[in-house]
Order: C-alpha cells, then sequence, then structure tokens
C-alpha cells in the first residue's frame, strides 16, 4: 500500500513504533500499533478531526449545520392490508 501510495503521490500517514522504518512515511506518528485500545483511540480520533473539518468547511460554505445535526423524520409506513383466508377462520357453532 505504502508504495502505491507513492507511485501514485498520495501522502502516506501511518502509526509506527520502533520496529517500523520511518523513512518510507510521510508522516509518521509513533505509538503503540500493536494494542487494540491504541488503534481504537487512533480511530476516533481520526473519525473525530475528520468529522470536525467537514463541520467547519460547511460552516465557512454558509452551511446551516445545526440544522443538519437532527435527521429527517420519514413518514410511516402505512400498514398493507391482507385478505384473510378461509382456514383462518372459526366456524360460527
Amino acid at each position: 500500500a505504502i508504495l502505491e501510495a507513492k507511485r501514485l503521490g498520495i501522502p502516506v500517514v501511518a502509526i509506527i513504533d520502533s520496529n517500523c522504518d520511518p523513512d518510507k512515511i510521510d508522516f509518521p506518528i509513533p505509538g503503540n500499533d500493536d494494542a487494540a485500545r491504541a488503534i481504537q483511540l487512533y480511530c476516533d480520533l481520526i473519525a473525530k478531526a475528520a468529522i470536525d473539518g467537514i463541520a467547519r468547511q460547511q460552516g465557512a460554505l454558509g452551511v446551516d449545520v445545526g440544522a443538519l445535526a437532527e435527521a429527517p423524520i420519514e413518514p410511516a409506513l402505512e400498514p398493507t392490508p391482507t385478505a384473510e383466508t378461509p382456514a383462518a377462520q372459526t366456524p360460527e357453532a
């Protein structure tokens, strides 16, 4: 993936620890890339940064970000009538 990104001119951001070669990475982030909790933290921080960047860009364009925070309410589906079969009806005695 790193070689393909380099070939396409895409900067590489990577979390690296002491067993990685940082020379091939454009933006190395020192950290533990083996622990699940650390990876979860990195993913959460990157996601929050991306959402913040999108919100700032939309705010700069004049989009009301607060109005977009609430999901639109969709109308409820009407139940479709089902035909009752004669076997489902009980005879009156």
